[in-house]
């Protein structure tokens, strides 16, 4: 049995005749840049998260550029991130001129490592980005105390993470920007690029709606240098659709990552005294990890919404790899060079070896299926498998 590592029709099928009457309603308007699609998502948008505001922008790319340019961000500046997370976080910073001052991750849910954090500030430090990786947020009240003591703007890279919750609070309200991405991958996906930006700051929120519209206030006068960072009429209303389903797709995200939970477990694959997988982990009360091992009910005030299902596999890791494609089942790895190795940024000055948490994951991680709509069958064809190859290893 093929079972794809994400199948986005069944998902349209079940919303056709919703998301083309959405459609419709754009083409009727003519109104296809702005307008009241757009206005209604970030209204929509902002209740989802917590927050009072939210601006709909053009891709989860363009929302950390935007973050950044809101925050003053420029040539020289330094930016604390993380360099296990896709391109985009570390490659608008670049392009401000600014340079990523990385910090590795925690080993347990490949988030940024909050104690590695204030040794790595220094005068031109000006912001910290926290990635909410795979669907999970990052351990946010120490990065928070610290931007407060240093006087530092947090904009929360969210883009893997619409409704994932730290403490009882949103991915998106705890910083001072969030910022998400609706790439149609994502569990709240596009029909193409798409992003919004959230914040409680209503001066910040002005700023960045006057950037998206090439700094522009009125129209025609021009306060600041902006972009054309407009989101699509027509993919907000397709959005806006999709969003009132959200809630119903996380919790099939989180009843699979239970299922393969239990499965690998009762494969004798995790846990016990010699483990050749190791599973997710989620973050539970007062900070502690703490394994799900099947349970179906998230701890409490924390909420991991599965963007993607991600298993340690050791140095076999690629051989696996192999193993699955041959049968026909969809996997990635998710990233398999870590930024602070990427060439472009060679000028930076980083070595193999200078975060090795962030290597090691690289090497040893791979995602497997995790979209709602898998079957039982799909699930445990998919965990057969994995247990076949160890088995015959």
């Amino acid at each position: 049995m093929n079972v794809p590592l994400l199948d986005l029709k069944p998902q349209y099928a079940a919303l056709k005749d919703e998301i083309q009457a959405a459609i419709n309603r754009v083409c009727e308007s003519q109104r296809f840049i702005m307008g009241p699609e757009v206005s209604g998502l970030e209204e929509e948008l902002a209740a989802y998260c917590g927050v009072e505001y939210a601006i709909g922008v053009s891709s989860g790319t363009d929302a950390l550029l935007l973050a950044l340019m809101a925050a003053g961000v420029g040539p020289g500046d330094e930016v604390i991130t993380t360099p296990y997370t896709f391109f985009a976080t570390a490659g608008s910073i670049a392009r401000l001129g600014a340079r990523a001052v990385f910090v590795d991750i925690q080993s347990e849910t490949f988030n940024i490592d909050p104690a590695g954090i204030e040794a790595r500030l220094t005068p031109r430090t000006r912001a910290i980005i926290p990635v909410h990786l795979f669907g999970q947020c990052a351990d946010m009240d120490p990065i928070l105390q610290v931007a407060q003591k240093h006087n530092l703007y947090v904009i929360e890279d969210a883009a893997q993470a619409i409704g994932s919750e730290y403490k009882g609070r949103r991915a998106g309200s705890m910083g001072h920007v969030g910022c998400f991405s609706f790439f149609p991958s994502k569990n709240l996906g596009a029909f193409g690029d798409g992003g919004a930006v959230t914040t409680n700051d209503p001066e910040l929120a002005e700023r960045m709606r006057i950037l998206r519209v090439h700094g522009a206030q009125p129209k025609y006068y021009h306060k600041l240098v902006g972009g054309n960072f407009r989101l699509d009429a027509l993919q907000a209303a397709i959005l806006r659709v999709k969003l009132k389903y959200l809630d119903s797709w996380t919790a099939g995200r989180q009843r699979n990552a239970a299922l393969y939970n239990r499965l690998f477990t009762e494969m004798g694959l995790a846990g016990g005294p010699n483990p050749v997988l190791t599973l997710p982990f989620e973050a539970g009360d007062r900070g502690q990890l703490a394994h799900r091992r099947g349970a179906e009910a998230p701890f409490p005030g924390y909420r991991h919404i599965y963007n993607q299902y991600v298993l340690r596999v050791g140095p076999r890791r690629d051989a696996l790899r192999a193993h699955l494609s041959e049968r026909g089942i969809g996997n990635e790895v998710y990233y398999p060079v870590p930024l602070h190795l990427q060439e472009c940024f060679a000028g930076w000055g980083y070595q193999p070896g200078d975060f090795p948490a962030s290597e090691t994951a690289a090497q040893e991680s791979i995602a497997i299926p995790i979209y709602p709509e898998l079957t039982e069958t799909q699930i445990r064809t998919v965990a057969e498998a994995i247990a076949d190859f160890f088995q015959h290893a």
